[in-house]
């Protein structure tokens, strides 16, 4: 072969030429904000992206781009010094997707799948704390986990120990304002307290303090720096207290303390730098729901320094957010004003990259969303000297490039006032019959505030959706499957113990909430168990509501005394009317408890294995990974609430009943609960609890109820935005003029106000 033949033959690429060509070519897909992502070398970088900017796409190319660089150092230096980029989100479905689009981006660049792992944020605190139980203590084999609600047996046992160590305070709260001393109306008000206002504050209280690092000897110092006639603050840290130390003696620890356990190892420098080095980068996706913690947390791991003053320009950590979707702040410890001032400190260092670009809505429901934004900040609440405007500064634009947004389905925007709720589901049905019959291939959602809203709508779609072949699928009735282990429990505690106003009235909310008798006052119910249950001639003669509560109560119990323990759990089931699924959700438990209970077949038995099995949510249904996909499936009409469908999107979207008692809604004071007075005592100390953490003067009573108001007012509207901006072809959106002033009471319509937002979208697209 001749010298200039080898001259002129064309020699194949290098590995590094072709993959800074792959890499070109990922980013070349990529639009403005998510190239600043994929460019990212080191350091801080702060993405505020708009609905449908494709935050979650931006950020795999960017992971998949930054182990490619690594890889690419270690071609050109020999470096072999691989360290994991670590990937952060919010929901267990978030990272399986996330996870699927890096390895299909590693793909492309011809990389092997690895280099990187997927957490959500309590994942990622477990593995850290549990790599080193000494530092952490958590010992996870002599350890459970429990996700506590307002109703944990942990939290009741909490508030009772409270009252019996604090019984002044107790009694100051039971004289309320004003207190004539009658005996029933002193049942009636231990019953609420109790079993209401006390463990709803002591869980707001918990997750809030716990969250943020707060003790409670810190709320007995931000107590004296406020007063109020029942010492809110003070009652806080008494209960949160307890807490801890019923927590500590049950080796049981809660997802705030795998957190703390994971800090608590961080805390020790060595420690501290051997789990740094394992690090290239972290990424955080949906950055506005983040905890004071939870961002320690993944600012430690960032950095390659150790202890409190990190060097905040140094961090390589990106966080992804929407400050505009943060809808979770008025019922968790996420704050948006976090992710803000990360914006903002990102932003004075020139490294603050904005995604307003989004593709996945048409032009008049992006300007719609926008409209709803500017004018939220517009209105005079938003106005007030020291708060943050509702919504951040920032309109989507649609994306600049050929069919970049969908067309719309006939005018994209639709605005109803129907005569009533009724009236509603006739328009709404006449419209997904048309839309389906045009394109039966389409996906279309029902976004509802409450998910009593959408047991309604389901009950009245069912029929019309079966007469035209268009599957329903209502999110919420698969999601109440889950309460049956905690519903049969209260039934089967009744049953033991039926004087006990506690268990009475536990019951009396299960059947209330399955609707088999009508919403009363159980708090009165329950204060006189004897009464309610066998009334004596003597007895006041009881209404026919009250006369079928105590008809349900006298049944359960007959059944309890009659069958076999292994027969009551399927007996229950049956008498909540139950569905075929609910029912084989009932089998299952039913089974579960009964293996547990050989040998030892008493109701004593059977209530401590149901207990533990609702305790530690140890009883769930399988899910696959992909769970979101079957809310989202082609020809399928789903009833979902407005909080569960972020993240998510359909061809076209349905939000019936805005109506201004929902969004942007007040604060509803329970009846039973206003002997204290026109404020709750879980928001006051949520408000005082958020001023404490910015370093700013607790507010007392008043201001911190205002301060409420304004928080939950703020966040109804920015779940409102969420809601609109799940639509990609149409938005169809209504208020009827008459409704129920509460969905428990579907058909007690009366004139209703239409939410403001509404009302201006009317004014300004009607035309």
């Amino acid at each position: 072969m001749s010298d200039s033949h080898i001259t002129n033959e064309v020699l194949p690429p290098s590995p590094l030429t072709k993959l800074n060509e792959n890499i070109a070519e990922i980013r070349a897909q990529l639009r403005p904000g998510q190239t600043e992502m994929a460019d990212w070398q080191a350091g801080p970088l702060a993405v505020s992206a708009v609905p449908g900017a494709g935050k979650s796409t931006g950020m795999a190319a960017a992971a998949a781009i930054a182990i490619a660089r690594q890889y690419e150092d270690y071609l050109n230096t020999g470096n072999k010094e691989y360290k994991q980029l670590i990937v952060v989100t919010f929901t267990r479905s978030a990272t399986a997707n996330i996870k699927y689009k890096i390895r299909e981006n590693l793909k492309k660049l011809s990389l092997p799948q690895t280099g990187f792992a997927v957490y959500t944020l309590h994942g990622l605190a477990l593995i850290i704390a549990s790599r080193h139980p000494n530092l952490s203590g958590l010992q996870l084999e002599n350890t459970a986990l429990i996700t506590p609600n307002q109703s944990h047996r942990f939290i009741r046992i909490a508030v009772e120990q409270w009252i019996a160590n604090y019984p002044e305070i107790y009694l100051r709260l039971l004289a309320g304002q004003q207190f004539d001393g009658e005996e029933t109306e002193k049942l009636r008000r231990q019953s609420v307290l109790r079993t209401e206002i006390l463990p709803d504050l002591a869980y707001t209280v918990i997750h809030e303090a716990k969250s943020s690092g707060i003790l409670p000897k810190d709320l007995l110092n931000w107590s004296e720096q406020t007063s109020d006639k029942y010492g809110i603050l003070r009652i806080a840290a008494g209960l949160y207290e307890q807490y801890q130390k019923i927590m500590q003696l049950q080796d049981f620890i809660d997802y705030d303390d795998m957190i703390l356990a994971a800090l608590k190892v961080l805390e020790n420098p060595s420690t501290c730098r051997i789990e740094q080095n394992k690090i290239l980068a972290v990424f955080e996706d949906e950055a506005q729901d983040s905890s004071p913690l939870q961002t320690k947390l993944l600012e430690i791991l960032a950095s390659q320094e150790f202890g409190d003053n990190l060097d905040k320009s140094a961090l390589n950590l990106i966080r992804v957010g929407d400050p505009n979707q943060a809808i979770n702040s008025t019922f968790t410890p996420a704050d948006p004003v976090y992710f803000r001032e990360f914006c903002q400190d990102c932003q004075s260092q020139k490294r603050l990259a904005q995604m307003a670009q989004a593709g996945r809505s048409t032009q008049i429901i992006i300007d719609a969303a926008n409209f709803a934004l500017a004018w939220v900040n517009n209105q005079d609440f938003a106005k007030t000297n020291n708060k943050q405007t509702p919504f951040q500064d920032q309109q989507i634009q649609p994306v600049h490039q050929p069919e970049g947004n969908p067309e719309p389905t006939g005018k994209g925007l639709e605005l109803y006032t129907p005569s009533d709720i009724h009236h509603t589901v006739e328009l709404l049905s006449q419209r997904v019959i048309e839309l389906f019959t045009e394109n039966s291939q389409a996906s279309a959602a029902i976004l509802v505030r409450e998910n009593r809203q959408g047991r309604w709508l389901a009950a009245a779609l069912a029929p019309i959706c079966k007469e035209h072949k268009i599957k329903l699928y209502d999110v919420g009735e698969k999601e109440r499957r889950s309460h049956v282990p905690q519903e049969i429990l209260s039934l089967l505690q009744f049953c033991e113990r039926p004087h006990s106003p506690d268990y009475l009235k536990a019951t009396l909310e299960v059947f209330v909430e399955r609707q088999l008798i009508p919403t009363q006052d159980i708090n009165t119910l329950a204060s006189l168990p004897e009464e309610f249950l066998y009334p004596s001639p003597l007895t006041t003669t009881q209404t026919e509501i009250v006369a079928k509560a105590a008809h349900f109560c006298r049944s359960l119990l007959r059944a309890y005394l009659e069958l076999p323990f292994y027969q009551i759990i399927s007996f229950f089931a049956l008498t909540l009317k139950y569905d075929q699924a609910e029912l084989a959700t009932a089998d299952k438990l039913a089974e579960r408890v009964n293996q547990q209970i050989f040998g030892n077949s008493s109701m004593g038995a059977m209530i401590s294995a149901l207990s533990e099995i609702v305790s530690s949510e140890r009883f769930e249904s399988v899910e696959p990974e992909d769970v979101e996909k079957q809310y989202t499936k082609a020809g399928q009409l789903t009833i979902i609430t407005m909080h569960k469908a972020k993240g998510l999107d359909w061809d076209y979207v349905f939000l019936p009943f805005l109506h201004e008692n929902l969004i942007p809604g007040r604060f509803w004071i329970p009846p039973q609960g206003q002997f204290l007075g026109d404020f709750t005592l879980s928001e006051v100390a949520r408000a005082q609890i958020r001023a404490g953490l910015h370093k700013k003067p607790i507010p007392d009573l008043n201001q911190a109820w205002e301060a409420s108001k304004y928080l939950k007012i703020a966040e109804e509207y920015r779940l409102l935005y969420v809601a609109m901006t799940r639509a990609k072809k149409l938005l169809w959106m209504s208020a009827a003029q008459k409704a129920p002033f509460t969905w428990s009471k579907p058909d007690n319509l009366q004139t209703s106000a239409p939410c403001p937002v509404f009302a201006a979208l009317k004014r300004q697209f009607s035309a």
